[in-house]
């Protein structure tokens, strides 16, 4: 895996931008396997794939963003990328005074075709300090549509109690492992009603939808790239396609094969 440094990205750039504009947007191209290491900076992100698939990590779980959506990411958030398959990425940088009700915390959009094109158009735009009365209405109409952007549920919650964390690591770095209830909850040297509760308190989510829910999801940059239904299906743990289809329609609302058109 290639690992950047974060002025690979532009971010030095952006942040000199943004001395002039409240929004400016960035627009890159990275090959799959690239990682940008953990970092933080004051202005907020909307990471934008408009094709391919990536990985933002946080310290309370890892957010999937493939194609045609977004992860926002405030300001002062320590976070990673990984990119797991070739993605065209459209970063837009927020300053921090620049609106009042944006989101506070991570969370995947889905990116409205409105959204898209505006994104699209500021990548476009000249130097901010040439910016007129139009351009600074493109991206003052980013700010809109980020705020009243509804979330996605492409978030793997990570608990903070060590045991559980460590359990749950070990899955989403090999998703075919078997993981019941029962064989968790010995590890974590639990009985199985403390370690459901526990798990259930620090997830939000009961042990069965939270390893369905991550598998789904880990499944994606595959799909991106091109894997076949019956493969994904075996390597997250599935016994056949038509098991997998169902879990997929069920948490992300459609089929695999429809997922990314």
């Amino acid at each position: 895996m290639h690992r950047c440094e974060m002025d690979s990205f532009g971010f030095l750039a952006s942040q000199k931008a943004l001395e002039v504009s409240p929004v400016t947007v960035l627009a890159t191209d990275q090959p799959a396997r690239t990682a940008f290491a953990p970092h933080a900076h004051s202005s907020a992100q909307l990471i934008y794939a408009i094709s391919g698939v990536m990985i933002v990590r946080v310290a309370a779980g890892n957010w999937v963003v493939p194609t045609g959506r977004a992860v926002w990411v405030p300001g002062g958030v320590r976070h990673e990328i990984q990119i797991a398959s070739d993605v065209q990425i459209r970063t837009v940088y927020v300053a921090a005074e620049a609106r009042d009700t944006l989101p506070d915390s991570c969370h995947v959009i889905l990116v409205s075709a409105l959204l898209r094109e505006l994104i699209v158009t500021a990548a476009k735009l000249g130097p901010a300090a040439g910016h007129g009365e139009r351009e600074r209405r493109v991206l003052a109409l980013i700010l809109d549509e980020i705020c009243v952007a509804e979330p996605l549920l492409l978030h793997v919650p990570m608990p903070c109690h060590p045991a559980l964390r460590e359990l749950c690591a070990e899955l989403i770095a090999q998703p075919s492992l078997e993981a019941t209830l029962q064989g968790w909850a010995e590890r974590a040297g639990m009985n199985p009603r403390t370690f459901a509760r526990a798990f259930q308190r620090e997830t939000g989510m009961t042990h069965g939808v939270w390893c369905r829910h991550t598998r789904v999801l880990l499944s994606l940059p595959q799909l991106a790239g091109g894997a076949s239904v019956l493969d994904v299906a075996l390597e997250h743990g599935y016994d056949s396609p038509s098991a997998f289809t169902a879990m997929f329609r069920k948490v992300l609302g459609v089929a695999p094969s429809e997922y990314f058109k």
